[in-house]
C-alpha cells in the first residue's frame, strides 16, 4: 500500500526532517540545563515534546527510506 514517495516530496520531507533534528537536539540541550532545577513539570514537558519529534522523525525516515522486501 506504500506508494513512491516523488523527487519534490523528498525534498520536502528532507527538509522537515532536518527541521525536527533541529529541533529534537535543541531540546536536549533545553532537558540537560533543567536536570538540575526544580521545575519538573517543564522537564516533563520537554521531554514529552522531545518523544513526540522521535515519532515524527522515524516516521519521515520510513517514507524516505521504506522497507526492501527481500
Amino acid at each position: 500500500m506504500t506508494s513512491e514517495v516523488t523527487a519534490p516530496e523528498q525534498v520536502a520531507l528532507r527538509a522537515k526532517l532536518a527541521e525536527l533534528m533541529q529541533e529534537h537536539r535543541d531540546l536536549d540541550t533545553a532537558i540537560q540545563a533543567l536536570i538540575g532545577s526544580h521545575d519538573m513539570l517543564q522537564l516533563t514537558r520537554l521531554k514529552k515534546r522531545k518523544l513526540q519529534l522521535k515519532d515524527q522523525i522515524t516516521k519521515i525516515q520510513a517514507q524516505l527510506l521504506p522497507d526492501i522486501i527481500a
